[in-house]
């Protein structure tokens, strides 16, 4: 009788979640946005992030970009454009300390219905004067930039962009800036002659303005003594005033290779339960003095890592996966014992309360509100980076990535300025899960 081949019988099954991953690709597949390594690119209105934020906590060198991700989530925040960003210092010294590792959010606050308003208000006063004998005397336009940050005159212009990394990839929210800022007029005023007292009018309107031009600041509300969770806020990059620029390109070591990114929703292969062909005999297993009642499974299971099996299981199904994203979802934890472990696994967090997606993220420093989960790195993207990258593993300062995940924890407000086309810069929670040392 030939032997028993049990792999031979089993038909694979496949099941779809709702986490979806990256892949890296030299070309560009879909996303012109999203991408691994490289230089970073900014929102539509160009506005770099304070240049703080370009350096490591531990070193105060420039960093380097890991990955710039489109964020726009219409269905969560049909007004916002956003974009997500991870640097990382690659000198050897920083590896495994807080503060090498850091996220951003970069949002800016677009107004559809007024854009769909003015449009439509355009159009009507075109249609106006072509059926018109004559050209009406001249007549002063709606200005709809005046009205929301005392802007002159304006233009009107949309364009979407997919984003694949959004839960609805079929969604569309990329918009540029529909109103053009001309320089404000300065009129001179007579020294011998009194200034008139503003009206209230006038009032608003220069409220307004100042405060656009300085670069809304979002309040951040008192500790609550209900909750000992928020101990302080950061003031936001708005309201610090004069901010140091982000470096030049000359300052950053040189970057990691770039590689946009491919999205497919994550399939995981199910093994059905094999069945036995009628010419094989089952034979029950002699007893040993008690010893065959231990459960080796168990056994097995209690020697590793049990939170590592469970990542590197959930890897392998599609190994070249270099992120996973789920706006809040539940991050794949690389390990259950270290800091991020314990801060976001459920058996490791007695006494805390979780929210959704988020596990027991610090609270948003800017607003108060509770961070969930989003997006989160995985070894993959690591040899991707590193690939053919001089100097890594030759005991020089660049040596090399030692992290399993990366995971990235965003204000579930989206904080942001106010102002409409300003974009608003946040320091988001990156918690890291460093490689454990054998």
């Amino acid at each position: 009788m030939d032997p028993y081949d049990s792999d031979s019988s089993i038909d694979e099954d496949f099941t779809d979640t709702g986490v979806l991953l990256g892949y890296a690709a030299e070309e560009v597949i879909e996303d012109t946005v999203s991408h691994l390594g490289g230089w970073p690119k900014w929102l539509a209105d160009n506005t770099p992030p304070p240049g703080e934020f370009a350096n490591c906590k531990v070193c105060n060198s420039p960093m380097l970009l890991l990955l710039e991700l489109h964020g726009d989530l219409p269905d969560h925040f049909p007004t916002d454009e956003r974009r997500l960003y991870i640097f990382g210092c690659p000198r050897k010294p920083c590896n495994r300390k807080p503060g090498s590792v850091r996220a951003y959010r970069a949002t800016r606050k677009v107004n559809l219905n007024a854009t769909k308003e003015y449009e439509e208000e355009g159009t009507k006063e075109i249609e106006k004067k072509a059926a018109a004998p004559a050209p009406p005397p001249p007549q002063k336009p709606k200005d709809l930039g005046a009205s929301l940050f005392g802007a002159t005159s304006l233009t009107s212009s949309v364009s979407a962009n997919a984003n694949p990394f959004s839960s609805n990839p079929g969604s569309s929210a990329g918009f540029v800036n529909p109103f053009a800022m001309p320089k404000p007029s300065i009129i001179l005023a007579s020294a011998s002659a009194p200034t008139p007292a503003p009206t209230p009018a006038q009032s608003s309107t220069n409220a307004l303005a100042e405060s656009f031009a300085d670069k809304v600041r979002i309040s951040s509300p008192e500790p609550s003594a209900s909750n000992p969770t928020i101990t302080a806020f950061k003031p936001t990059p708005e309201s610090q005033g004069a901010l140091a620029p982000w470096p030049e390109q000359s300052a950053f070591p040189a970057p990691y290779q770039n590689y946009f990114l491919d999205a497919e929703y994550e399939t995981l292969s199910r093994p059905s339960t094999p069945t036995v062909p009628d010419n094989v005999q089952m034979e029950p297993m002699e007893e040993d003095g008690g010893a065959g009642d231990v459960d080796l499974k168990d056994t097995f299971e209690s020697d590793l890592d049990k939170a590592f099996m469970k990542f590197s299981t959930r890897l392998s199904h599609n190994p070249e996966q270099v992120l996973r994203y789920e706006y809040r979802g539940s991050p794949l934890l690389y390990s259950y014992a270290d800091e991020v472990g314990k801060r976001l696994h459920p058996e490791h967090s007695a006494g805390r309360v979780a929210t959704i997606g988020g596990g027991h993220m610090p609270r948003c420093e800017y607003c108060g509100a509770q961070r969930v989960f989003e997006v989160q790195l995985v070894p993959h993207a690591i040899s991707i980076l590193e690939d053919g990258r001089p100097g890594v593993g030759l005991g020089k300062d660049d040596a090399g990535m030692e992290w399993g995940t990366i995971v990235m924890g965003v204000c579930a407000k989206d904080c942001a300025p106010e102002a409409l086309w300003q974009t608003g810069w946040r320091e988001e929670w990156a918690g890291v899960q460093w490689e454990e040392i054998k």
